[in-house]
């Protein structure tokens, strides 16, 4: 088998030609444009092509799959891909690795979903940013107040229509601001920038539901009490395919919420959560795993057993929720099934 395994840069990429039957190989190098990679996919014409997960591996997968290669795509942050003990470390011999690797059949891989579901991936993380954006904004508006010894109102009241009116009356443009009360320009400022980020958070999530509404899948978990579409959605794109996990298990752990493990002779002893995956979808399943405990009595009889009566047990406990809610949104998406309250576990 002729591979073609190549270390994607910013401008340039490092390409290795590895015959697995012989094991010889040669390097190369090359621009990293798309002209470029067709060029040295039709002079090479390799069986497989081999990248590492990265900002270009979307569109250089793209144009392999088109061009009807087959495609591996590296997982870097695996364990066996770690470069602690070696002396030289270069981009050609990055290359080489990852073929010897796909050769041997020991290549860590990721997936990489098609280019649809990787921009409504990016959308649904550019909505997560726009909301930390905005709540940075709130905060500040909050600490200016603050240090004048101006109290504002409460949580959520604050940013009513009334509440920003009121924040306005104690704001003022830069050219009407005196040396004294500079601050009030600098609220002006935040004010602004929160109207501006409220409107674009406005488009943006009116775009995601209309994808949201083209979609069974979202609206299929939506049948479960307590989700609502932003969490449906971040699932959806993020598991993509159901059938890639065999098991409940391996969802979780793709997400980061199965807890390290520490085993040696007759210890074993499990730690924290990995925390691998995508924290921004793991943070919206807790958050939901709060939530929904008002709303969805799985979720509060579950979070009640995890707890065992201790108020110190409260945050592993709702991380378990969590970890069980992802695990039925997974079986729900495999099978096609809408929610279906599991028995309740009876009390001793």
């Amino acid at each position: 088998m002729k591979i073609l395994a190549l270390d994607l840069g910013k401008s340039k990429m490092a390409a290795c030609v590895y015959h697995s039957l012989t094991h010889e190989y040669r390097f190369d190098g090359a621009p990293l444009e798309r002209g470029m990679l067709s060029d040295v996919l039709g002079q090479e014409r390799p069986d497989r092509v081999v990248i590492e997960v990265g900002p270009s591996a979307g569109w250089v997968g793209d144009l392999v799959r088109r061009a009807g290669i087959e495609l591996q795509v590296a997982n870097p942050n695996h364990e066996g891909w770690r470069w602690r003990n070696v002396r030289r470390k270069t981009d050609r011999l990055d290359a080489l690795k990852l073929a010897q690797l796909s050769a041997s059949d020991q290549l860590p891989q990721v997936h990489l979903p098609n280019r649809g579901v990787r921009q409504w991936r990016s959308l649904i993380h550019y909505r997560q940013r726009l909301v930390t954006r905005r709540t940075a904004v709130k905060n500040r508006c909050r600490s200016i107040l603050e240090a004048e010894g101006i109290p504002t109102a409460r949580g959520v009241k604050c940013w009513t229509q009334a509440g920003v009116s009121a924040l306005r009356s104690q704001a003022c443009p830069w050219e009407e601001t005196s040396a004294e009360e500079l601050w009030r320009g600098e609220l002006w400022e935040e004010l602004e920038q929160f109207e501006r980020l409220t409107a674009a958070l406005q488009r943006v999530e009116k775009r995601l539901d209309a994808m949201a509404k083209s979609d069974r899948r979202v609206a299929l978990l939506q049948t479960i009490p307590g989700v609502g579409p932003r969490l449906a959605e971040a699932v959806v794109a993020l598991v993509d395919d159901p059938h890639r996990f065999g098991r409940g298990k391996q969802v979780a752990s793709y997400l980061g919420l199965t807890p390290r493990q520490y085993q040696s002779g007759q210890m074993d002893r499990q730690g924290r959560i990995s925390g691998q995956g995508d924290r921004r979808v793991r943070a919206l399943l807790v958050e939901v795993a709060w939530i929904g405990q008002r709303y969805n009595p799985w979720m509060q009889e579950t979070f009640q057993r995890l707890c065992h009566g201790s108020p110190a047990r409260r945050k592993i406990a709702v991380v378990g929720v969590a970890r069980r809610l992802v695990i039925r949104c997974w079986a729900m998406l495999r099978d096609h099934a809408r929610w279906s309250p599991p028995p309740m576990t009876q009390a001793a």
